[in-house]
């Protein structure tokens, strides 16, 4: 069966992703969508199964150490203030929001935060595909996108730890801190020492592709010590591919990851987001649905453009940033799942959330091309071609 589902979701992707292309929108857009259509809330040809999920996560952990090996580590060093502005305003703005929000619809204070909170996760792997096709990656405004996206990540779980501490869960803060401190001690020594040592070790051993073999493990170390440590396995290995792009074998481990991956399992992620979609009961709740989306998407696009804005980006490069931050993505998806087990939300919350963050993922793509193309930005169309 699951060999079955995988061939099912190749063919599918990459037809979806050339359509999507052929009308002008990034194919990341076709395969979130052809995923919803083969899944259990259309077709049912493809279903939510544990090995799909994992698969689905080495994928977006590809995807992410593909987008550290591309990082300008120079321009990333230039946009670091800018970096910071957006995160946080990113996360500022969908926090008061979403509180209000969720005072207005009855919830009580800490389950209001719990709910702005939630809003104002941000999960860029959607994001960093689509900057890839639009030939952004390397740019000012995708450096600053990657460098906001760490910050956020960090700076929303530890003030989830500390709501959490309020609410009674059993979260150590100063635990947490610590961690997260620990954290990027660490992977930045061994950044530094370690991976060029590993790499120069393994390229010698006469065995097939040491080199690659080399680099997916410091990955895949990397991501699992994030998530360890409390911090999302993607920003793991994001760093992980930093480091690399600093040695004499970027090139080789980047083309040929890029091979691996976009052969099966980015394509697996993609189309994955779109099988976890659940429309039962969406109906009875379309107002809400419609409102947080709402919500959701303007919070996270105003507040990042505001933070954009402030350091000198024009309005339409800052609105361009505002809305690469948008996608909550897995890292919404977890905390939401956090606050039904602790029972900051409801099982009824928990699903029309699911929804909303599946709307602000599909959005995401084609926000982003409008914002991103004008008559300077036609270096993205080979890249679009490319990644379909």
């Amino acid at each position: 069966m699951l060999i079955f589902q995988l061939a099912i979701i190749l063919i599918a992707s990459k037809i979806a992703g050339d359509i999507s292309v052929r009308l002008g929108q990034p194919s990341v857009l076709g395969k979130l969508l052809i995923g919803i259509v083969l899944g259990p809330s259309v077709l049912g040809v493809v279903t939510n199964t544990e090995v799909l999920q994992e698969i689905s996560q080495i994928g977006v952990i590809l995807l992410m150490f593909i987008a550290g090996l591309e990082t300008d580590i120079d321009e990333f060093k230039r946009t670091g203030k800018a970096s910071t502005s957006v995160g946080v305003m990113g996360i500022i703005v969908p926090l008061a929001l979403g509180y209000v929000a969720g005072i207005g619809l009855g919830l009580s204070s800490i389950e209001s935060v719990f709910l702005g909170l939630l809003l104002s996760a941000t999960s860029v792997s959607i994001s960093v595909q689509t900057l890839k096709e639009l030939g952004k990656l390397k740019s000012k405004e995708g450096a600053t996108i990657m460098g906001a996206a760490v910050i956020d990540d960090v700076l929303v779980i530890i003030a989830l730890a500390f709501l959490m501490s309020f609410a009674g869960g059993d979260v150590n803060l100063g635990m947490v801190i610590l961690k997260k401190v620990a954290f990027f001690a660490i992977i930045i020594l061994v950044s530094w020492k370690v991976v060029p040592w590993a790499l120069k070790k393994f390229a010698p051993l006469q065995v097939t592709e040491s080199v690659i073999s080399a680099g997916l493990i410091l990955c895949f170390l990397f991501a699992y010590f994030a998530e360890y440590t409390g911090v999302a396995a993607i920003i793991g290995a994001y760093i992980a591919g930093v480091a690399i792009s600093l040695t004499n074998y970027k090139e080789e481990i980047t083309h040929k990851v890029e091979t691996i991956s976009y052969s099966i399992f980015v394509p697996v992620f993609f189309t994955f987001v779109g099988v976890t979609a659940q429309f039962s009961g969406i109906l009875e709740n379309l107002w809400l649905i419609v409102m947080l989306s709402v919500l959701a998407i303007a919070s996270k696009l105003l507040g990042g453009a505001f933070g954009a804005k402030v350091v000198g980006f024009p309005w339409r490069n800052s609105m361009a940033i505002g809305s690469a931050m948008v996608s909550r993505g897995e890292v919404a998806l977890i905390i939401a799942a956090i606050g039904l087990e602790s029972q900051l939300l409801t099982e009824g919350m928990f699903a029309i959330l699911i929804v909303v963050v599946l709307v602000t993922t599909i959005v995401t793509p084609p926000m982003m091309k409008v914002f991103f193309s004008d008559k300077r930005n036609q270096e993205g169309s080979p890249a679009l071609k490319k990644n379909a």
